[in-house]
């Protein structure tokens, strides 16, 4: 299990049931941004991928 996992847990825990948008989903991640600059780029990587689910794979 990577540590990371604990924190992805806790979000299905606490939130498995909700709904939400991605425009909702991309203000979250802005305002974490802000508050966390240094994890930017993580971040932008983790939305490119989600952003690009659907797309062929080369």
């Amino acid at each position: 299990m990577y540590f990371t996992d604990r924190g992805i847990e806790e979000l299905d825990a606490r939130r498995g049931d909700e709904e939400v948008t991605f425009s909702w989903l991309a203000e979250q991640l802005r305002a974490f941004v802000d508050q966390h600059p240094e994890f930017e780029t993580p971040v932008e990587r983790l939305a490119t991928y989600l952003a690009r689910l659907d797309d062929d794979e080369e």
